[in-house]
């Protein structure tokens, strides 16, 4: 709790810090920010050896990433495909169209150019590398979804794809609502239906689900409603598949006897099933944000943004058109912690704005301060996997209890992640310094010039530090190393039940989660339909 309050994005009321989750159809895809980039071969190689199941190697998991997607940001390439000529590997005919965020907007701001394009290359011309990417972006090797480069594991400037539609978002809402107006005898869509626990028979076979139905009935909710919605049972003819991701899975398997035997009973649950790993194994980035303030009143392309329905960016946007086509990040780039990583995990993003971490109203700050530059830094393949979430009660409409444990509370004793964190901030400030030189950049506000030692900087990384990749808290693998399925998505312990979300991978996959959850998605799908087959 100490170390909680420590962090300005602390809110007393809640006794914690904001994490966002959008409860809507689509989940988080509703209000994520677009990036879709699949991980590095060896985080699907690793489930592979843990499970001794083939088909979750790298190179059979590259099917499902082709068959998602329909990339449009790549069109020598789509045309090649059609000549049987396909060295990147994309997908080109799936479901989920993958875009370049229109960057020409950018271009006409000189300011920016200088900012961004200087900086970033100036973090490579120091390797005597420069030319090498330069051409790379000039190539297009850019794309962080091209085979080649990924295969290759190589460290560079990138731009972020995007799960975009003509600019505009798409994801799991759209994929729904598609396939239900294309079938509605075969898919139906029931909102507003909070369940509250997974119905078994005496063989622990998953039968159907208890829900109750009614608006605003979770309790995470701004305004949650008082009275508790109309009790209902959903029976299921075949299975039952869990898909409330990260904190919603592990609590409705706890709510429904699944879990450690000891956890349910301080909640005078019954014991189904023993499973220990429930809830366990909990992962996370550690991000945090070096924010500039710059030497001019605003960023020209964001001129008119003041960021409500209405306004004259949104306007153009309308039209496929100015920065709301784009989620803000102007350019990143990849880089190794030490020489000795197998691959890239550090990611760099420039985000157009303020942006501090998550609490309430922080959004505010990138309508009301339209000069600041925020260099994002997120740490990959963390060595933490200490966090773990529990009950707060037997009640459903109750949020559940979150701790990551995070740094010296978790469980990586050398500080491997907290040290590539303060090198991480290091690297953006010698990427910076020209601009502070030539009052390009007024200021750095966030840490600030005040925090300059290593122990500050941990100190600084301990206390702001954010994330927004929940996962790993259903995990595949062994029942007796913790895991709660099988490498099919089977519950251990149970039949007719399976879980696929972003809970159940042993560790935390690639950059951005999203592609990862998709991937292993269409993998379920594809073995359902494979076992219901007469």
């Amino acid at each position: 709790l100490a170390q909680r309050r420590r962090d300005p994005k602390f809110t007393a009321e809640e006794d914690g810090v904001l994490y966002p989750r959008a409860g809507t159809l689509g989940g988080c895809t509703a209000h994520n920010a677009m990036i879709l980039m699949r991980p590095p071969p060896e985080d699907w190689d690793a489930i592979a050896a843990l499970t001794g199941d083939a088909s979750w190697k790298a190179a059979a998991m590259q099917h499902w990433f082709r068959r998602l997607e329909s990339c449009r940001h790549r069109p020598l390439l789509r045309l090649l495909s059609r000549l049987g000529i396909d060295p990147s590997r994309h997908g080109w005919d799936g479901w989920l169209p993958s875009e370049r965020a229109a960057p020409l907007a950018v271009l006409r701001d000189l300011r920016l150019v200088h900012a961004l394009a200087g900086s970033a290359l100036l973090a490579f011309a120091q390797g005597g590398r420069l030319w090498r990417h330069l051409r790379w972006l000039l190539r297009g090797r850019a794309d962080p979804n091209d085979w080649r480069p990924l295969r290759a594991r190589a460290d560079g400037l990138i731009y972020t794809p995007l799960a975009t539609d003509r600019h505009h978002r798409s994801g799991a809402r759209e994929r729904v609502l598609a396939v239900a107006a294309r079938h509605p005898d075969r898919l139906h869509v029931l909102l507003h239906a909070l369940v509250t626990r997974v119905l078994l028979d005496s063989q622990q076979r998953a039968v159907g689900v208890e829900c109750q139905m009614g608006e605003r009935l979770y309790r995470a909710d701004p305004n949650p409603a008082v009275a508790p919605g109309e009790r209902r049972c959903l029976r299921a003819r075949r299975e039952v598949i869990l898909a409330g991701g990260a904190f919603n899975t592990p609590q409705l398997l706890m709510l429904s006897g699944i879990g450690e035997a000891a956890e349910l009973a301080r909640h005078g649950i019954a014991c189904r099933v023993d499973l220990p790993g429930v809830g366990r194994n909990l992962q996370d980035r550690y991000e945090v944000g070096v924010v500039n303030r710059m030497g001019f009143p605003a960023w020209r392309v964001l001129r008119g943004a003041r960021f409500r329905r209405g306004d004259r960016q949104w306007q153009r946007w309308e039209r496929g058109q100015g920065m709301y086509v784009s989620n803000g990040a102007a350019i990143a780039l990849t880089r190794r912690s030490t020489a000795a990583r197998r691959g890239p995990d550090l990611f760099f993003m420039a985000l157009l704005g303020e942006f501090r971490g998550y609490f309430p109203g922080y959004s505010r700050l990138i309508a009301e301060r339209q000069n600041c530059l925020t260099w994002a830094i997120l740490k990959a393949h963390t060595a933490n996997r200490a966090g773990r979430v529990r009950l707060a009660s037997a009640d459903p409409r109750d949020r559940p209890l979150v701790d990551f444990h995070y740094f010296e509370d978790g469980d990586d004793p050398g500080g491997s992640d907290l040290a590539a964190v303060v090198e991480a901030i290091r690297s953006v400030r010698r990427m910076t310094a020209p601009m502070l030189r030539e009052g390009l950049i007024a200021a750095e506000e966030l840490p600030g010039p005040d925090v300059q030692s290593d122990a500050e900087l941990a100190g600084f990384v301990r206390d702001h530090a954010w994330g927004h990749h929940a996962s790993c808290s259903c995990a595949i693998g062994p029942r007796v190393q913790g895991g709660v399925l099988d490498s099919a998505f089977r519950v251990h312990g149970t039949s007719g039940l399976r879980v696929v979300d972003a809970s159940v991978f042993p560790r935390i996959p690639g950059f951005f989660i999203a592609c990862a959850v998709y991937m292993v998605a269409e993998k379920a799908a594809a073995l359902l339909l494979r076992e219901a087959a007469p």
